[in-house]
C-alpha cells in the first residue's frame, strides 16, 4: 500500500467512490460518513431512494455529522474531492467527463435516481478508478451498475446481509456480482480511506459491443430516446410490454444477470419488471370487481323500478342478473385476496426458505 508521501497521483487512483441505498440507507451513511476524515482524498456520490414529490434534508443530515460537505448538485457542475453529492428527488444523478449530470432520463427499476444508472456512468467514464458500494435497502436496483463497475476494472463493495437493516439488496447484488470486498457498515470507512489510496490497475480490454451497450444506456439515463439510440437491436426483442410506457422489451443479459428495456428507455430486472406486471393484474382484477358491482347495482335499481310499476316479472329477471353479477364480483374480489405480488424480494425469500 502506498505511504502519504508516494500516494499515486488522482488520476492513477481509486479516487471515484459510488454509493447505493434504500430502505435504511439514510441511518447506514449516517453512520459512515462519520467515519470518514476531513482529507478524504476521493468524491462521493450517493442514490438513497427517496420519494419523487418529498424534498431531501440528507444533504444537511450528512453534513452535520461528517468533516465532509454534502450537497445536491446543480447539472454540470465540476466535481470536486473531498465533497459528498446526493442525488435530488427524482432526477437522476449521471457522470461525464469532470462534471456531474443532474437529469430525469427515463425511471430504472421504477427509480428515479437509479443506482443503476449513477454506476454505469462511473463506470463508463472512470473505469477502474471507480469504488461501487451497495448498501441497505430492497430489491436489487444496484445490481446491475455494480457488475458493469466491476466488468470496467472498479471494485464491487457489498455491506454484508446480515449486518444490513434490510438485507434483501445486498442479497440481490451478491447473487449476480462476486463482491472485492464484503463488510460490515462499521468497517467500510476504513476501508474506503484506503482503497482509495490504491493505484487504479490499467482499463480491461472489452468487446466493443459491450462498451456501446454501456455509451447507449448512459445517454438514455440522460435524455431518453432509446429507439433512436438503437436499443432494441442490443438485445433479443421480446413479446413482453412495458409496464409504464407499454413499449416493447428488448431483453438485455449481463453474466447471470437478465434485465429489459422499451425502446423510450425504461429498464427493469427480470424481479422488478415482476413485480409491475403482477401489480398490474391486481389492479386490473380491482377494476373487473367494480365494474361487475356497478353492473349489480344498476341492475338492481331497474329491477326496484318495475317492481314499483307493478311488473313482477320483469322485475324479477333483473334482479336475477343482479345476484349473477354480484356473484362474478364475489368471485374476482376471491381472486384478488388469492393473487401473489410478486417482486425482486422472491429472490431473497426463496434463500431464506433454502
Amino acid at each position: 500500500m502506498p505511504t502519504p508521501t508516494t500516494r499515486p497521483t488522482r488520476r492513477h487512483r481509486r479516487d471515484i467512490v459510488v454509493i447505493g441505498a434504500s430502505a435504511g440507507g439514510v441511518s447506514a451513511l449516517l453512520e459512515l460518513v462519520k467515519t470518514l476524515p476531513a482529507d478524504f482524498p476521493a468524491p462521493i456520490f450517493i442514490v438513497q431512494h427517496v420519494a419523487p414529490d418529498s424534498p431531501s434534508i440528507l444533504p444537511q443530515l450528512l453534513s452535520s455529522v461528517s468533516a465532509l460537505k454534502a450537497r445536491h448538485p446543480q447539472n454540470g457542475e465540476t466535481i470536486e474531492p473531498g465533497v459528498i453529492y446526493v442525488a435530488q428527488p427524482d432526477h437522476h444523478l449521471l457522470l461525464e467527463g469532470n462534471t456531474v449530470l443532474v437529469t430525469r432520463g427515463p425511471k430504472e427499476n421504477r427509480f428515479r435516481p437509479s443506482i443503476d444508472a449513477l454506476f454505469r456512468s462511473a463506470a463508463y467514464t472512470y473505469g477502474p478508478r471507480v469504488i461501487g458500494v451497495i448498501l441497505t435497502g430492497y430489491l436489487d436496483d444496484g445490481t446491475s451498475g455494480l457488475w458493469s463497475v466491476q466488468r470496467m476494472g472498479g471494485l464491487a463493495v457489498v455491506q454484508d446481509p446480515h449486518d444490513a437493516e434490510q438485507p434483501s439488496m445486498p442479497t440481490n447484488a451478491l447473487e449476480f456480482v462476486k463482491p472485492d470486498y464484503l463488510v460490515p457498515l462499521a468497517e467500510l470507512g476504513s476501508l474506503l480511506v484506503r482503497l482509495t489510496t490504491e493505484r487504479a490497475p490499467g482499463k480491461p480490454h472489452l468487446p466493443a459491443a459491450q462498451l456501446d451497450l454501456l455509451r447507449i444506456e448512459l445517454t438514455i439515463a440522460k435524455q431518453g430516446g432509446g429507439f433512436e439510440l438503437g436499443i432494441i437491436d442490443k438485445g433479443k426483442l421480446t413479446p413482453f410490454t412495458c409496464p409504464d410506457c407499454h413499449g416493447a422489451l428488448t431483453q438485455l443479459i449481463e453474466g447471470k444477470l437478465i434485465r429489459y428495456r422499451c425502446h423510450t428507455g425504461h429498464a427493469y430486472t427480470v424481479s422488478a419488471l415482476l413485480g409491475e406486471v403482477t401489480q398490474s393484474v391486481e389492479s386490473l382484477l380491482y377494476q373487473s370487481m367494480r365494474g361487475l358491482e356497478e353492473t349489480s347495482m344498476l341492475l338492481q335499481n331497474l329491477g326496484q323500478h318495475y317492481a314499483a310499476n307493478k311488473e313482477p316479472a320483469v322485475a324479477e329477471l333483473f334482479f336475477q342478473k343482479a345476484a349473477n353479477a354480484g356473484e362474478q364480483a364475489r368471485v374476482v374480489h376471491a381472486s384478488i385476496l388469492g393473487h401473489e405480488a410478486l417482486s425482486g424480494d422472491l429472490q431473497f425469500r426463496k434463500k431464506k426458505l433454502a
